[in-house]
């Protein structure tokens, strides 16, 4: 069993449709906090460690077998937490194919508590393949407030169309797996990168072997 650790029940759905269409039988159990994510955009992620850490303890104990964190802000703090189960951030499969694409990458995140985890990931991607990497940061202004309201198609052609003005980039990250429906609707030829169905395969794989 692999349990999921979410800070927005609108992924809940998203995830279960990737299991169906690419691992099929894979049991997925979801933990949806969306508390956490408020208090680390207000105060940092550290400020919210225990509390994840109490989270992955409570999957652990209930048979997952490893855990993938959906929320980039928090990637690096459930990483880091010592859970007794193997923890996988959703991101970083991403992160590594946009280290992979070249060295110019832009980061588009409808917070600003994503960038740093986020870009701290991709230096440390480049640096585990030996790749030069620059990181340029894009805030998509009034994304997130349209996603918060239930407007995620509002929040996705924002997204798309902030996407399609980059420039001079190898690879474009869409931070947070709550930006992927944007994917479909940019018309940019740099690749657009998102994190759902990546990091579940990495989530999967560890529960096969963890």
């Amino acid at each position: 069993m692999l349990a999921l650790l979410h800070t927005s029940p609108a992924h809940v759905p998203v995830f279960d449709a990737l299991r169906d269409e690419d691992h099929p039988g894979l049991e997925l159990r979801h933990f949806v906090d969306e508390d956490l994510l408020s208090r680390a955009r207000a105060q940092g992620p550290d400020t919210v460690a225990d509390d994840v850490r109490a989270v992955l303890a409570r999957a652990a104990a209930e048979g997952a077998r490893a855990v993938l964190c959906t929320c980039s802000t928090l990637g690096a703090v459930a990483e880091t937490a010592g859970a007794a189960v193997p923890v996988v951030r959703v991101d970083r499969p991403m992160a590594a194919a946009a280290v992979a694409a070249g060295p110019r990458v832009a980061v588009l995140a409808t917070v600003e508590s994503t960038f740093g985890p986020t870009a701290d990931l991709i230096v440390e991607e480049a640096r585990r393949a030996a790749r030069p990497v620059t990181v340029r940061r894009i805030l998509v202004d009034g994304a997130w407030d349209r996603f918060a309201a239930g407007d995620a198609e509002g929040c996705a052609r924002l997204v798309a169309d902030a996407a399609d003005a980059v420039r001079d980039a190898d690879a474009i990250v869409l931070a947070q797996a709550s930006m992927t429906p944007a994917q479909r609707l940019t018309r940019t030829r740099v690749p657009v990168l998102s994190s759902p169905r990546p990091g579940l395969a990495a989530g999967a794989r560890a529960a096969r072997h963890g």
